[in-house]
């Protein structure tokens, strides 16, 4: 059976739709706690130039230097088995994401391409693809991916694709779905691979979590995208089956709505600094940090 591009996507936006149904019934979707007025712009913002038109327009742009410049590998690898399939794409795209996401939380530079998705105070399925528009446009493993597909198989993405955002998609949303397993005792093996395997809502709500003093917290690892498993190989990860008690940036101040999608191209957009209603403004956190010593 193959899956073209078009049915693999319509796939995926029917199990984000499915999460958001969820999260609309249990959670209120469109009113999380200390949502800002700007959360809703950047996420409808940035969920649609990534769907719509980087990531496609990568896709066509490797396919387009591939016919350029190397035309004689054009489906080179068409005929793998999909064994082979599936190691090239953990490898050159999950892995690559997470080497890409720990660079992130390591640059500076790129911490600032990456803040968006982590300025938000509440954790959901409208995180997923929230984002820095340039920073999904400078991901290497979208470029890889891309290059895999022109190598022939697009057949095996399209099945990938699908499996990577239903873990993804669900890892984010603030309907947990492995909280009540972990509460039955013969599950107790299985999770035990599990968690250590993929990216669960424990295990990547602790990489959300705003306070570093809570023992749910590890916004400095927990990196992992499908395969939590990159964590736990090279030393990153934190596994509590625990939820943090707030989620969002410790000791920062607020980002603007022009920097959270385009910083650098704005660095500095002050008449649009956003307000969260209730919450200690971040400065305050931050000059009480200090003042804490």
């Amino acid at each position: 059976m193959h899956l073209t591009n078009a049915q693999s996507s319509m796939i995926v936006a029917l199990i984000y739709l499915g999460f958001c149904l969820v999260e609309l019934a249990r959670t209120r979707f469109f009113a999380k706690t200390e949502q800002s007025r700007h959360d809703g712009i950047v996420e409808i913002v940035s969920t649609f130039t990534l769907t719509i038109l980087t990531q496609p327009a990568i896709l066509l742009t490797v396919g387009a230097l591939g016919h350029r410049f190397f035309p004689q590998y054009e489906g080179a690898l068409a005929h793998s088995p999909w064994y082979a399939a599936l190691a090239l794409f953990l490898v050159f795209e999950d892995m690559m994401q997470y080497w890409w996401h720990r660079a992130s939380h390591s640059t500076a530079w790129l911490y600032n391409l990456h803040r968006a998705h982590h300025n938000a105070r509440y954790m959901s399925v409208r995180l997923v693809y929230r984002n820095n528009l340039l920073y999904y446009a400078m991901m290497p493993s979208i470029w890889l991916a891309g290059a895999l597909v022109y190598l022939g198989l697009g057949w095996f993405y399209a099945f990938y694709l699908i499996v990577k955002m239903l873990v993804i998609i669900g890892a984010h949303s603030d309907v947990a779905w492995d909280a009540p397993l972990y509460r039955i005792r013969a599950l107790a093996p299985v999770m035990w691979v599990v968690e250590r395997t993929i990216s669960t809502p424990a295990t990547h709500h602790a990489h959300h979590g705003r306070h570093a003093d809570d023992p749910a917290v590890h916004y400095k690892g927990n990196f992992g995208n499908l395969l939590f498993f990159w964590d736990v190989l090279f030393g990153t990860a934190k596994i509590t089956r625990h939820y943090p008690a707030s989620y969002g940036v410790e000791n920062l101040p607020p980002a603007t709505l022009g920097q959270q999608l385009l910083w650098p191209i704005l660095p500095e957009n002050k008449d649009m600094e956003a307000v969260i209603p209730g919450a200690t403004p971040a400065r305050a956190e931050a000059q009480a940090a200090v003042a804490a010593g």
